[in-house]
């Protein structure tokens, strides 16, 4: 019988030290934690830590991005033999997985990713994930591991997605961490504009993807590792803020579609348009008011109403060139409805 998923993300402020060095207390016991969990669950690490864990070893280190390149080069290794060696006593393999953004954009790519974890699954092993900085370019980089985690699990059909944050959740006006969420647009009003010192990543992130997910049918979850058994307490939710999934009979194709995988550009619709892809038709060009970006058939596209604020992501049906030529062409499809995930 196929296992849940379940995809777990720690940033580098959880999982190192202010001055860059690995904090080994608690990987000892994100690996005691999960541990707890490998028994039911096909299990995802997604970790940050590696160019936090190698700057030390780069001289004169500036947070350039060749020094960041090659801080992650000497961070990747220590990261996983850390993890290796602390998964080790309750004999749980370790393997490692660098992505690119590319991975999740092209289809063929993230299918043969996807039988990689089967396969790793199948033989009993943790993938540990991350962000190839070695070679990922500035364009096309993951705007922090929150987004790569999501797409992994939007991807992968996950049952459960986890967050790690420092302050161990979503904290309301009077700093008390909110226990529930169910609709995400009400709680941006509580987000601090300030992130850790050495991660990507903030709140606002952490939101923006949460509500990704829960729109694609998976539990979110942001918690800590600040308070004991963090990992299980937030898993029976105990502690942190749940984020609660809604309804989705979306195929495994168009999950990975909705992911927004790597949109190749932006239509912008009018509201007669936009009433017309709730009612699940067809995205026609005389409801189009602008294209953006250059992108060819088959590629995946981002559609926006007059505002700006998403409402679709679809494949192409035409090229951004062919489209912009036929914007008042009557019966012209640009994306067929089977093609179209409503955000």
């Amino acid at each position: 019988m196929l296992k849940p998923i379940l995809v777990l993300k720690f940033g580098s402020a959880a999982i190192t030290k202010a001055n860059g060095e690995l904090n080994q207390l608690v990987m000892v016991e994100i690996a005691r934690q999960v541990a707890q969990l490998y028994a039911e669950y096909h299990l995802v690490i997604v970790s940050s830590g590696a160019v936090a864990a190698g700057k030390q070893y780069i001289r004169n280190y500036a947070g350039e991005i060749a020094q960041r390149k090659a801080a992650a080069a000497i961070g990747n290794l220590l990261l996983l033999n850390k993890y290796a060696q602390f998964f080790a006593p309750y004999e749980i393999p370790v393997a490692q997985s660098l992505c690119e953004r590319g991975h999740f954009a092209n289809r063929d790519q993230f299918l043969q990713m996807k039988e990689t974890f089967q396969e790793l699954w199948d033989n009993g092993i943790i993938p540990i994930v991350n962000e190839n900085d070695v070679v990922s370019s500035r364009e096309l980089k993951f705007s922090d591991n929150d987004e790569l985690a999501t797409l992994i699990a939007v991807g992968f059909g996950a049952e459960t997605l986890m967050l790690c944050t420092s302050v161990g959740g979503l904290l309301d006006d009077k700093g008390k961490i909110i226990p529930k969420v169910s609709q995400v647009n009400d709680v941006f009003k509580y987000v601090r504009t300030d992130k850790s010192s050495v991660g990507l990543g903030g709140m606002t992130s952490k939101l923006t993807f949460a509500k990704l997910a829960m729109r694609m049918g998976i539990r979110t979850i942001i918690f800590g590792m600040n308070v004991s058994d963090g990992i299980l307490k937030a898993f029976r939710e105990e502690t942190g803020t749940v984020f609660a999934p809604q309804e989705s009979a979306l195929s495994a194709r168009n999950r990975w579609l909705g992911s927004g995988s790597l949109v190749a550009g932006r239509i912008r619709i009018d509201s007669g348009a936009v009433q017309a892809l709730q009612n699940r038709k067809s995205l026609l060009a005389v409801g189009i008011k602008e294209v953006e970006g250059d992108f060819e058939t088959g590629e995946a596209v981002e559609i926006v109403d007059e505002k700006g604020a998403s409402v679709a992501v679809a494949k192409a049906k035409e090229s951004s060139a062919s489209i912009a030529q036929n914007l008042r062409t009557q019966n012209f499809e640009v994306a067929n409805a089977n093609d179209i995930v409503l955000l």
